[in-house]
C-alpha cells in the first residue's frame, strides 16, 4: 500500500462563500476532501495535515522553509511515498520553486490548488486534488524535481508561472509547455526538464533580499532606500536585461556596499543576455558585476538569492550570463 501526504496550507481550494456579499473565505475542508477522494484509489493511504488555513499572499519564505522542513521530516520518519501540497495560487509557483530547490529527494512533491470555491459551479478542487495525487503515485514522477498540477497538466516548478487571474488553465510553461498531463487514471509525460543538481538548505532565512521593477523614467533614487536595507536586489529590467543609464550611479553603489544584483527581464519569455554596451546594457552591467537571472523571473530568482545568502553561499557561482 502506498502512503500520500497531503499538506493543506489554504488558499482558494479551502474557500467558500459567505454572507449576503458571498464573497470568499476560508474554510477547514481537508477531512471532507478526503473522504470523497480517498475512495477513488485503491491500495492506497491519504493522510492530511494542516500546516496552516491562510490565503497564499500571507504565506512568506519563512513558511516554505516550514513547509519543507515539515516534509522533509515526514518522507524520512513516517516512510511518506509521496505529498501533495494544496495551496493558493497567487503565490503557489514561489513556494514550488523553494521546495525545488530545498528538497533534497527523488520522492513526487506536487503542488495543486483551485480557481473556484469549494461551493462553487465547477469547484475544480476536487479534479486538482485527485490529478495530484495520481502523479504523486505515479513510479514515473520520482526524480522530476517538484511538480505543479492544476488542470490536468504537469508542469515543473522552475518553468511555470500563473498566466491569468482567474482561468483554469492559468498555469503554463511559456517557453517549452507541461512536462505532460493526467488522462483520466493515466500519467503520462512527454518530455523532462532537470534543473538542480545542489540542494540549497539554509537554517534560517536571515538575509534580505527584494525586487525592483523598471519601467520608463523610473526615478532611481529609489535606489538610495535598498543601499541601506537590502541584502540583495534584483532588478527588473528591460529586453534582453537593460536599464536606463541613469540607474547606473546607484547600482555601483549597491556593488561597492557589497550588495548583489541580479538583473531579469519584464519579458515572460526568454532569456537575459550581455548583449548591449551602452551604459546600462546587458554587457556593461556585466562589466560592473551585475549577475545574470538566466530565463528565471525575478520572483524566482529572489526567492534562490535569499536562500543562496541565507546559505552563506557564493551568489556568483549560481548566477551568470550563461544559464
Amino acid at each position: 500500500m502506498k502512503k500520500i501526504l497531503i499538506v493543506f496550507t489554504g488558499g482558494t481550494i479551502s474557500m467558500t462563500s459567505f454572507g449576503e456579499s458571498s464573497k470568499s473565505d476560508i474554510l477547514d475542508n481537508h477531512d471532507e476532501l478526503i473522504k470523497i477522494i480517498e475512495p477513488k484509489f485503491s491500495n492506497t493511504k491519504l493522510e492530511g495535515f494542516v500546516y496552516s488555513m491562510v490565503p497564499s499572499p500571507s504565506l512568506t519564505p519563512n513558511d516554505m522553509l516550514k513547509i519543507g522542513s515539515l516534509i522533509d521530516s515526514k518522507l524520512e520518519n513516517e516512510n511518506f511515498d509521496g505529498v501533495v501540497i494544496t495551496h493558493g495560487t497567487d503565490t503557489l509557483e514561489e513556494t514550488a520553486y523553494f521546495l525545488d530547490l530545498y528538497l533534497d529527494t527523488k520522492k513526487p512533491v506536487v503542488l495543486t490548488g483551485s480557481l473556484r470555491n469549494f461551493d462553487e459551479l465547477g469547484y475544480d478542487g476536487y479534479s486538482n486534488l485527485l490529478s495530484a495525487i495520481l502523479v504523486s503515485l505515479s513510479d514515473k514522477s520520482y526524480g522530476r524535481g517538484v511538480l505543479v498540477c492544476l488542470n490536468d497538466e504537469i508542469n515543473s516548478a522552475v518553468e511555470v508561472t500563473k498566466t491569468h487571474t482567474f482561468a483554469l488553465d492559468t498555469f503554463k510553461s511559456l517557453e517549452f509547455g507541461p512536462l505532460g498531463l493526467v488522462d483520466e487514471n493515466n500519467v503520462i509525460y512527454y518530455r523532462d526538464a532537470s534543473y538542480q543538481s545542489d540542494y540549497i538548505r539554509p537554517k534560517s532565512l536571515n538575509k534580505k533580499v527584494e525586487i525592483l521593477k523598471l519601467s520608463s523614467g523610473s526615478d532611481p533614487k529609489i535606489l538610495d532606500y535598498y543601499l541601506e536595507n537590502v541584502d540583495g536586489l534584483v532588478l527588473e529590467g528591460f529586453g534582453r536585461g537593460n536599464v536606463s543609464e541613469v540607474f547606473i550611479p546607484g547600482i555601483k553603489k549597491l556593488i561597492e556596499k557589497g550588495i548583489t544584483v541580479i538583473i531579469t527581464s519584464r519579458c515572460p519569455m526568454g532569456r537575459i543576455r550581455d548583449t548591449y554596451s551602452y551604459l546600462g546594457g546587458g554587457h556593461h552591467l556585466k562589466r560592473l558585476g551585475v549577475l545574470g537571472g538566466g530565463s528565471l523571473p525575478s520572483h524566482k530568482v529572489r526567492i534562490k538569492l535569499l536562500l543562496i545568502l541565507s546559505s552563506g553561499l557564493n551568489p556568483k557561482d549560481y548566477f551568470t550570463y550563461e544559464y
